[in-house]
């Protein structure tokens, strides 16, 4: 059997040995706790990976993906059963490590950046899930995210566009607390409120508020919030997240996470992303 051509999106050999001692892993501790029983799985776990990614990259529904790649029911299932178990979260985590010590970082982050994006949902999204962005005038979902300052996602949040910033900031600073203690410092925008700034200095972090200057016409470059804004728009390359088509916000979550895995991996191999520039 010929082996079948390659997409732009799939992982190439040296991404590929970045992420497989995880998924390995994981299949290996199934089978141990005898949830795989039976005859040795069909399905290559790279093959599976690669085809989660072309839906990430391109866009498509998942009944489109082509047909060299396993089926798209068995695809979606192993998406489905990796965000539900962690693994994405995992993958994430181990990657971001492996970036900032590349570039002589400490491992943990000591300052992280909070912000969020409104983004319309498409219609197989259940209306209990969506909300009215009163300020964006978009209704949809909100994301709120976490990173580093090098632009490493540190955590994410999925809610209806509704829920105000803070609400959804309080839960972040709370996730970053618990799994980052060694961060101490961090920046929103002036959506959040002051009571997240002193409910942040109950955790033992410094929350400062980066104001954009009401006399400054056009677009600025805001000291440290730039950062974020740049994450959000390597995110934006992912034609899924160009609107929310997950039926459930977790499953939102674990397409931002793959996206940054994707992104993670390339930079450790100082791969280039392909894109139409290229073309």
């Amino acid at each position: 059997m010929t082996e079948r051509r390659r997409y732009p999106s799939d992982l190439s050999d040296a991404r590929w040995e970045l992420v497989e001692p995880v998924l390995t892993a994981w299949r290996a501790e199934r089978r141990g706790r005898g949830l795989d029983i039976g005859r040795p799985p069909d399905h290559d776990l790279r093959s599976l990976l690669d085809a989660i990614l072309y839906v990430n990259r391109t866009g498509i529904p998942w009944r489109y993906l082509p047909h060299d790649y396993p089926h798209w029911n068995t695809v979606y299932a192993y998406f489905a059963r990796w965000q539900a178990e962690g693994v994405f979260d995992q993958l994430n985590s181990l990657l971001r490590r492996r970036v900032r010590r590349q570039e002589g970082r400490e491992e943990e982050p000591s300052a992280c950046v909070i912000d969020s994006q409104s983004v319309k949902t498409s219609t197989n999204v259940p209306t209990a899930d969506q909300g009215v962005d009163a300020g964006k005038k978009i209704v949809g979902r909100k994301r709120s995210i976490v990173i580093d300052t090098v632009g490493l996602l540190l955590g994410v949040l999925v809610t209806a566009a509704s829920v105000q910033d803070s609400i959804a900031g309080q839960a972040l600073i709370e996730k970053v607390a618990a799994e980052h203690p060694t961060v101490r410092k961090t920046w929103v925008d002036g959506g959040y409120r002051q009571h997240l700034v002193e409910h942040a200095a109950t955790l033992g972090i410094d929350m400062h508020i980066v104001r954009r200057d009401p006399t400054t016409r056009g677009f600025t470059v805001l000291p440290r919030r730039w950062t974020v804004e740049r994450t959000l728009g390597w995110l934006m390359n992912h034609r899924r997240l160009a609107r929310d088509y997950e039926a459930k916000p977790h499953r939102s979550e674990a397409m931002i996470h793959l996206a940054m895995i994707s992104l993670m991996t390339r930079r450790l191999t100082a791969e280039s992303t392909p894109s139409w520039r290229g073309t």
